[in-house]
């Protein structure tokens, strides 16, 4: 048995799960304040409705690539918006450090963690098995 065939369903899981907890934590924040923030809080809400719709449909099958890379770009706007909202600014809206703690931890290690997790699958599903030695 190979082991890529083992290894892509666990990456796809766990991809799976560290896009829905970056959308849960979202969903929390907005929950907790952040719906009040003009602009950012919609984006919150968005952030979060679109990372648990891409995880389920992660969990549903193997994706083909736009999918894969909808997800990093799921993941990579969160990045960005966390980084812009440190430093210029989002829509007027500035924080700083990593607070709100310790959800902006754990948001950075979801969204981090995505992209690590994405980036192993793609190799793992694209690269050529090894010629059988005689």
């Amino acid at each position: 048995m190979s082991t890529r065939r083992f290894l892509a369903p666990a990456l796809r899981s766990m991809t799976a799960a560290a896009l829905a907890a970056g959308g849960y934590l979202h969903a929390q924040l907005y929950l907790d304040g952040y719906r009040f923030v003009h602009v950012v809080g919609p984006l919150f809400l968005l952030q979060a409705s679109v990372s648990f719709a891409l995880a389920a449909i992660l969990l549903i099958g193997t994706p083909p690539l736009p999918l894969r890379a909808a997800a990093a770009g799921a993941a990579l706007g969160a990045l960005g918006g966390f980084t812009a909202s440190r430093t210029v600014g989002v829509f007027g809206f500035t924080e700083h450090g990593l607070q709100p703690a310790p959800q902006a931890v754990l948001s950075l290690l979801a969204e981090t963690g995505t992209l690590l997790l994405l980036a192993a699958w793609q190799v793992t599903v694209t690269r050529q098995p090894r010629a059988a030695r005689p």
